[in-house]
């Protein structure tokens, strides 16, 4: 699912890639936990998503949280 969010994103087809993305990113937290580094990319393959729809805040608050949790954890 994650490969096909991606690829649908590369084609620009983020109407179709952002439910994927969503699925995998909250997938990985219940099952992985919100650090671990599968889920930190996935939560960054989101935020690319909602920057490549223009949707700049929401795009720039999961990076903020990306980039904080990888600092503190990795």
């Amino acid at each position: 699912i994650a490969n096909l969010g991606v690829s649908y994103s590369m084609q620009g087809k983020e109407d179709k890639a952002e439910p994927l993305k969503k699925r995998v990113m909250e997938t990985r937290k219940r099952v992985l936990g919100d650090e671990h580094p599968s889920t930190l990319t996935s939560i960054a393959n989101l935020a690319s998503t909602y920057r490549n729809q223009g949707r700049w805040a929401e795009a720039e608050q999961l990076e903020v949280q990306v980039m904080e949790t990888r600092k503190r954890v990795l």
